[in-house]
């Protein structure tokens, strides 16, 4: 349930196997906040015809039109101090309870803020992949990251030694060929 909110190092012996993880992860993410940003609209629409008229509603179906960049800018505005005492929370043993459907509203936005903030930075970490990539280090390097919450923040270079076990793989045949006379 929580598999990519962890805490690991990961070895990748190329910077292509690196770069696929962090593809994958972003579409990872790509695809979770359009299922939430789908699931957002659809309750507001269905909240509209009960809660059309209230000040949260409309600031937070005003919030869903506008592009993500300008949402955070909107956020900064109104302040944390607001968005925090929105609604009713309760707090219980390190957890915040809300039976509204503001509440709900809220932890939508929040979900989808967060994942497209992970969004930024897997394309930043991908973009350095490929300034590394142009550096052409060799084939003989283990990249060691250090990976928070699905995102790669450090990277430690070490050499490969001597073909030992840092080979994935490893293929040896010998062939005979039959001469015709």
């Amino acid at each position: 349930m929580f598999d990519n909110l962890t805490t690991e190092i990961r070895s990748f012996y190329s910077l292509q196997d690196l770069r696929d993880s962090v593809k994958e992860q972003m579409n990872h993410y790509k695809t979770l906040a359009e299922e939430y940003s789908q699931w957002l609209g659809s309750f507001l629409r269905d909240l509209e015809s009960t809660h059309g008229k209230e000040e949260w509603f409309k600031d937070a179906s005003a919030l869903q039109k506008l592009p993500r960049k300008t949402k955070r800018t909107e956020e900064k505005k109104k302040g944390r101090k607001e968005k925090a005492t929105s609604t009713e929370w309760v707090p219980v043993k390190g957890i915040m309870l809300s039976a509204s459907e503001q509440g709900e509203v809220e932890i939508l936005f929040d979900a989808i803020e967060e994942i497209n903030r992970k969004i930024e930075q897997l394309s930043g970490v991908n973009e350095a992949v490929e300034d590394l990539e142009r550096l052409a280090l060799g084939k003989e390097i283990i990249y060691v990251a250090y990976v928070h919450d699905g995102v790669p923040e450090k990277i430690v270079l070490r050499q490969q030694k001597g073909g030992e076990p840092s080979e994935k793989f490893k293929f040896i045949a010998d062939f005979s060929v039959l001469k015709e006379i």
